[in-house]
């Protein structure tokens, strides 16, 4: 299909559900069956304020879920994508819908979380006390890192920073709120391990919403953060009451399932049904002059066409930039600027013995100043019971990232020494050889926010609303948590209802 072309011709329609004629054309398709895209389904087949719209979920992978994945052999259990969630509301309340509320289980939220510095681990303070006691920072470094959280900040300064409009990189916004130790001792290893990122890349406002909403709020990072709270605690107040099927998790702990994070895309997908086509690739969008799009699909029972009055692109960001492509080119063009470096998660397992202490913690993460490869390590068997055989332990490990990209080129055994070298100088007592249980190498892993990453969202929304009914979403927007896939998928499916609402 050429630029500008407003059909697509293909050799066999689905049935009623996918001929051309408008009358018979389903309401909604969702292009992508991971956490964001089956959520989003979901809510619009489910929720009470829409109206059952027939919605059909189209998945190229033989597996829903995405990223999310979870393994299990010779009596270990472990994930080689995300690891855990944040228990927010959205996420809780389709856990419980989908059947899995017993199935939840929380880390303890009072574990401590560990930095790797001065050559050993260092308990990251979560209280005043702990913080004074701390000697991950200096005492020169606390005082300024409590001075910049009360609001004595020097102002936004540079000519780098002025040419892009004020839009501070990671690094500058918290070297400048707290100081250049707490960036990095703090901030970076963090960055290191959510995003895989580069500092001095990705962008403050869009990477760090949360703290740039704080700042916005005036009087430094720690009042901003008072006043935040303070209104959220008095909308908490006249807001509905909590739905009392939801679990009510501890402050700090996070979540998973007793067999793992694949259970959740799993479960959503066997509540849709026979609404969830796998191995289905979409292979071009158009509009027709009835204002349906046409979608040529390439499916494993031939090709495949679909007239709907809406689509949702719930794929990562270079898969929606060559669907868009031909309809809105300069959408295509943001998306693709949107990086997503190569990430190695690397399932190391040691007998309990060969630990210099024991792992009780979340784990530890490691600042790149030290040079060293591996971004962080979770001590995933301390956090969930029954995921590790009697006497041993299995660790979760990172490597890669924007900051190493020349992983890509190394062999999964190289990259399995390359975390066991820096496993071995932080947490072994002895050179025990590691089970290696699992190497996954994702080659495009967290899409990175950097800076200018609000403009290229801005493209991407004014390119579409030329083509009414056609939206966009993935982790490239709203946060790359799982709790923010689901929420950002619930407010696409109530964006189509609305949508879908005002054409009746």
């Amino acid at each position: 299909m050429k630029k500008g072309d407003q059909a697509v011709v293909v050799a066999a329609p689905i049935g009623v559900e996918g001929t051309t004629d408008r009358s018979t054309a389903i309401d909604v398709l969702i292009v992508g069956a991971g956490l964001t895209g089956l959520s989003a389904a979901h809510r619009l087949v489910n929720h009470p304020g829409n109206r059952g719209r027939s919605t059909l979920v189209v998945e190229a992978q033989n597996r829903v879920g995405g990223n999310i994945t979870t393994r299990s052999a010779d009596g270990f259990l472990w994930e080689e994508g995300p690891n855990s969630f944040a228990p927010t509301p959205e996420l809780l309340k389709l856990a419980v819908e989908v059947g899995l509320k017993d199935e939840l289980v929380f880390a303890n939220g009072k574990l401590p979380r560990f930095v790797y510095w001065d050559g050993r681990l260092q308990a990251i303070p979560m209280s005043p006390g702990a913080f004074w006691n701390s000697t991950l920072l200096s005492d020169r470094g606390k005082a300024r890192l409590l001075l910049g959280a009360a609001g004595f900040v020097p102002p936004i300064m540079g000519a780098a920073i002025s040419a892009r409009g004020g839009e501070e990189t990671v690094r500058e916004f918290f070297t400048r709120h707290l100081g250049q130790e707490a960036m990095e001792r703090l901030v970076d290893p963090f960055i290191s391990g959510v995003y895989a990122g580069d500092p001095d890349a990705l962008s403050a406002s869009a990477a760090f919403r949360k703290m740039a909403a704080m700042q916005a709020a005036g009087g430094g990072l720690g009042a901003g953060a008072a006043r935040i709270l303070w209104a959220k605690r008095q909308a908490t107040k006249q807001a509905p009451a909590t739905d009392p099927r939801l679990p009510k998790p501890k402050s700090g702990e996070l979540g998973s399932f007793r067999e793992g994070l694949q259970a959740l895309p799993e479960a959503v997908a066997r509540g849709l049904g026979d609404r969830v086509k796998l191995g289905w690739q979409v292979e071009a969008i158009a509009r027709d002059p009835q204002g349906t799009y046409q979608v040529a699909i390439a499916s494993p029972d031939g090709p495949q066409q679909i007239t709907t009055r809406s689509v949702i692109l719930a794929t990562p960001a270079p898969v929606t930039a060559q669907l868009l492509e031909p309809l809105a080119p300069r959408a295509s063009t943001a998306l693709n600027a949107i990086p997503y470096p190569a990430v190695a998660c690397v399932i190391l397992a040691y007998p309990e013995t060969a630990f210099a202490q024991s792992l009780r913690g979340f784990g530890n993460l490691i600042p790149r100043s030290l040079g060293l490869q591996t971004l962080g390590t979770i001590w995933a068997s301390s956090l969930f019971a029954g995921r590790a055989p009697q006497g041993w332990a299995h660790l979760i490990n990172f490597i890669g990232g924007a900051q190493n990209p020349t992983l890509i080129h190394k062999t999964e055994d190289e990259i399995a020494q390359m975390v066991h070298a820096d496993v071995r100088r932080i947490l072994l007592k002895q050179d025990v050889p590691p089970k290696v249980l699992s190497v996954k190498l994702w080659q495009r892993a967290i899409p990175q926010y950097t800076i200018g990453h609000g403009s290229r969202l801005a493209t991407l929304h004014q390119e579409l609303q030329h083509w009414p009914g056609l939206f966009a979403c993935s982790n490239y927007e709203g946060g790359v948590a799982l709790g923010d896939c689901v929420r950002h998928g619930w407010e696409q499916a109530d964006a189509i209802e609305q949508f879908l609402g005002s054409r009746v």
